[in-house]
């Protein structure tokens, strides 16, 4: 299997990692929270939910919009708005031209943006893929019991919810959700030290996003969620997450 070059630098409070499109997606990390509301989970959120990113800058808000498909349409029929201003006396011909259009589209999102089925498959094989999720699954569950040994959780399932964007050529768009069907379904607040165990423990350099991304290619999947019940964190974890744990502060008078 071809690995695709990786480059990763974490970021604590939910953006990208270097070349990547990496969202923490959590109710603090976005600046419309009550789109995250949720009946049930693991919670679909790609062409769902219109978010709008608090971090990862520019390029991460840039990201997250070209999701749109109206937006994406617009740019593919850009040569025919440029065509009608070049050449005025062709503008309502040109403007009346709905097959053609429809065929631009079509090429853009299916040949320019996807991957016909074959080339999906001939991505990695099928064992290549099924050792990437199984990376996957590790590395969530080792970051859950992080995440529930912080909380201090001794019940209660949660699931590590991974989506990524189905657009082929393109930097692949991944966020990442904590999420639960205990009490009421939702995707849970992550504070500070939450979203950095999961920046620093999902992906790296030996496993990136686009490993991820081309194993989802070529099974045509882009949802994958890995629960983990917190009655199983060790008193190990539980101890490291305390030694972890910053020390409170004295009152001053």
């Amino acid at each position: 299997m071809q690995k695709a070059p990786s480059h990763f630098a974490a970021w604590a409070r939910g953006a990208t990692s270097d070349g990547m499109s990496m969202f923490i997606l959590s109710p603090e990390t976005v600046w419309n929270p009550k789109a995250l509301e949720t009946g049930s989970v693991p919670r679909k959120v790609l062409h769902r939910i219109a978010f709008l990113p608090k971090g990862g800058g520019a390029a991460m808000v840039a990201r997250v919009i070209f999701e749109n498909e109206p937006l994406r349409c617009f740019i593919a029929l850009s040569p025919f708005v440029a065509a009608m201003f070049i050449w005025r006396d062709l503008a309502l011909p040109i403007s009346q031209a709905p097959v053609a259009m429809i065929i631009v589209i079509g090429f853009f999102e299916m040949k320019v943006l996807r991957l016909s089925p074959d080339k999906r498959k001939a991505l990695m094989t099928e064992d290549d893929a099924a050792r990437i999720l199984d990376t996957l699954s590790y590395r969530a569950r080792r970051v859950l019991t992080r995440l529930a040994a912080h909380r201090g959780q001794t019940s209660g399932e949660i699931m590590l919810v991974v989506e990524q964007s189905e657009l082929a050529h393109i930097t692949p768009l991944t966020l990442v959700s904590v999420q639960t069907r205990e009490g009421k379904p939702r995707i849970l607040p992550l504070d500070d030290t939450e979203r950095g165990l999961i920046a620093d423990g999902l992906f790296d350099a030996e496993f990136s996003e686009r490993d991820l991304h081309a194993a989802n290619l070529r099974e045509d999947i882009y949802l994958r969620s890995v629960t983990f019940d917190a009655r199983g964190v060790s008193g190990h974890a539980r101890l490291a997450a305390l030694l972890d744990a910053p020390a409170p502060q004295e009152a001053t008078a």
